[in-house]
């Protein structure tokens, strides 16, 4: 995957593995709209969406280790994890 800069005169970005979860998904939303604006000559668009895909998996990388460390804190805590479905649209986990 290419890591050019987006655009001349800026920094190469930041491999993606280095990049914070916050960092990541900030970045990602970013690529997300200028992809969605379009105007964006063909081979940059696929770069900026091998990014996006690299910056997709750090981001389930880093919230698949916050949620083991969660359950691992729950667990030493002598708590029990319970799985509750949320409906799209509803605010009650219950509902």
């Amino acid at each position: 995957m290419s890591e050019r800069p987006a655009d001349p005169g800026l920094p190469a970005p930041r491999a993606a593995a280095e990049l914070t979860f916050d960092a990541a998904i900030a970045e990602l939303q970013e690529i997300v709209g200028r992809l969605e604006t379009g105007g964006i000559p063909l081979e940059r668009s696929i770069e900026l969406y091998e990014r996006g895909v690299a910056l997709h998996e750090r981001c389930e990388l880093l919230l698949g280790d916050a949620e083991l460390r969660v359950r691992r804190l729950v667990e030493r805590a002598g708590g029990a994890l319970e799985s509750v479905g949320i409906e799209p649209g509803t605010d009650d986990p219950s509902a």
